[in-house]
């Protein structure tokens, strides 16, 4: 014990430590808050009792505090400033990066770098792209871990526990992503889009999605030149390991998506904390980026395809945060205007659930098609083989119906097949008919014989006496 208090001066346990490595190695640079609410939601419900909210959070955050201090001992962790609420703020070192790719199971080279001096002037992006990651994950608290606390406090940890939930876990999310429109991905040329997350999580229907967070600094001609790098990155192609040509995101995330072909889906989520009004720039960027999202009308009508276009989607961070990925709280670009009686839940936005109902009802035709054929089917043969039953001969001697063979063998007539004797017959009366003619046959030769030894004889004594 005394080995283990050495090594681990601060008494974090294996499970702590191994929490913010994924959690760092994922967002890069966090608060300790950040990395409990994550990494261990049911903490968020525990030590009500204390005076202040400051103490609450002091108490429930202790925890991962220990773990960031023993792996800022073995050189794994550091503290890389505050944010504008002096929180302190925390990261990997190259050698914490490290031992976080083996938790998260990634390659080191898709781990992306320190985030070192992301906290010199506060890190106002950091943070709410951490919140996003929390708003878009929605981790939920273990009741099993809850059962003593007070009532109020389980009440709202099982509210939480039975809202809908977010997407994927913590793995599936990633950030410092380069999309390099030249180079390779472990030297991506300059000038390509560095999306603040990419979500993978192909179980809650999710299978590839690309997020811009903006503090709205920036206004739509800005953020319309990152729809452009995107794209310059989808419309890239390289050759796979197969020798074909395909786009070189596939070569990373091989996705195919329900419908049509898009390319990845895009959500800008915007953070009301600059000078930019989101309400005058989402429509502004929709009407910039309108040749990269548009759809094209199906032949069949309905609905409206979007090959090699980029599903665009915009919500805010306070929507995401009080409504989640499954809320009504999402704009696709090019459906209806930003407001919310166009707005749908994520997965609706990013789909194309028009082209996936007009296709269910064409395959529910089809299947309605070949059910009918099928019966009709069924039908017809029911009424051929009724036909055929009338057809079918009795037996002249007991009436007996002709099994299919009989009447085959009874209806035979090609040149080179032997005549049926007894064709109104069946196969036992027919044997019978047969042993009775044979019978008869012999009784008849049988008689004969009889009859020519008789006058055989008779003509013998007839010469015997007349000598």
């Amino acid at each position: 014990m005394a080995g283990k208090r050495e090594e681990h001066p601060a008494g974090s346990s294996n499970g702590h430590r191994g929490d913010v490595l994924r959690v760092l190695g994922v967002l890069k640079v966090a608060t300790a808050d950040q990395i409990q609410r994550i990494a261990a939601p049911h903490l968020s419900y525990r030590h009500t009792d204390k005076p202040t909210p400051a103490k609450q959070k002091q108490a429930r955050t202790a925890s991962h505090v220990g773990a960031l201090s023993d792996l800022r001992k073995h050189g794994l962790s550091e503290n890389g400033g505050a944010t504008s609420g002096s929180e302190t703020l925390r990261n990997l070192t190259a050698k914490g990066l490290e031992a976080a790719s083996w938790e998260l199971g990634r390659p080191l080279w898709e781990m992306g770098g320190t985030a070192r001096g992301a906290g010199s002037s506060g890190a106002s992006h950091p943070m709410a792209v951490n919140e996003t990651v929390i708003a878009l994950l929605r981790p939920k608290p273990n009741l099993a871990r809850l059962k003593n606390e007070p009532a109020e406090a389980f009440a709202a940890a099982r509210a939480v526990a039975e809202s809908p939930g977010g997407l994927g876990t913590i793995a599936s999310y990633a950030t410092e992503v380069p999309l390099p429109p030249t180079g390779t991905w472990t030297a991506p040329g300059k000038g390509g889009a560095i999306p603040d997350i990419v979500l993978t999580a192909p179980g809650s229907g999710v299978p590839l999605l690309f997020v811009e967070v903006d503090n709205c600094h920036e206004g739509a001609p800005e953020l319309a030149g990152k729809v452009d790098k995107y794209n310059r990155f989808f419309e890239r192609k390289v050759k796979d390991t197969d020798g074909r040509e395909k786009p070189m995101w596939r070569t990373r995330w091989p996705v195919r998506w329900d419908s049509d072909d898009p390319h990845p889906p895009l959500l800008f989520v915007f953070n009301p904390i600059g000078d930019r009004n989101p309400d005058r720039t989402i429509p502004r960027l929709a009407e910039l980026t309108y040749p990269y999202w548009r759809g094209f009308p199906a032949s069949d009508g309905g609905y409206h395809t979007y090959e090699r276009q980029i599903p665009i989607v915009a919500t805010t961070l306070d929507l995401l945060r009080e409504h989640g990925p499954a809320g009504r709280i999402f704009w696709r670009f090019g459906r209806g205007t930003w407001s919310r009686e166009s707005y749908q839940p994520l997965l609706d936005a990013i789909g194309n659930p028009r082209q996936v109902a007009a296709e269910a009802e064409r395959e529910a035709r089809w299947e309605a098609q070949q059910q009918a054929y099928k019966a009709e089917q069924r039908r017809r043969a029911a009424q051929e083989a009724a036909e055929r039953e009338a057809r079918r001969p009795d037996c002249a001697a007991c009436g007996a119906k002709f099994t299919d063979e009989r009447w085959k063998a009874a209806a035979l007539d090609h040149w080179d097949a032997p005549r049926d004797t007894h064709p109104q017959l069946c196969d036992a009366c027919k044997e019978q008919a047969i042993e009775t003619q044979r019978q008869a046959e012999q009784d008849d030769r049988e008689r004969q014989e009889a009859e020519a030894a008789q006058a055989s004889k008779a003509g013998s004594w007839l010469g015997r006496w007349r000598s």
